[in-house]
């Protein structure tokens, strides 16, 4: 028993239709989560001048889904933002980057489970 040849070629090439489909759909479901995330941060950011809050952001995202890479870097620029965030021995932890992408975490893999599940169905 086995698979005929055109049955193969059309498995392929609906992998392929579904493959151009889906990348572009989860480059805009990881570009607007990013958006998400650096929104929540700057809410729950600790203020004491401000240069912490408006030091977050995100990586360059016209380059998510180029090359098959849809990864983004998230976060403060300010160089003691991982010590309010994580603590020190001499201060609590002031969390905002973990809370906020935890945010996110719900709606971004319900939203990528379902572009795979239309993927799949072609």
């Amino acid at each position: 028993m086995g698979i005929e040849n055109g049955a193969l070629r059309r498995f392929g090439a609906n992998i392929a239709r579904a493959q151009a489909t889906t990348g572009k759909l989860a480059q805009t479901v990881v570009r607007k989560t990013a958006r998400d995330i650096v929104k929540d941060a700057k809410l729950l950011a600790p203020v004491d001048t401000g240069n912490l809050k408006s030091s977050i952001g995100h990586s360059d995202l016209r380059g998510v889904g180029q090359s098959g890479d849809l990864s983004v870097e998230i976060g403060p620029t300010a160089n003691y933002g991982v010590f309010l965030e994580l603590g020190t021995s001499r201060a609590p932890a002031q969390p905002f980057m973990g809370p906020a992408a935890d945010r996110s975490a719900g709606p971004f893999e319900q939203a990528m489970s379902q572009i795979a599940e239309e993927g799949l169905r072609g």
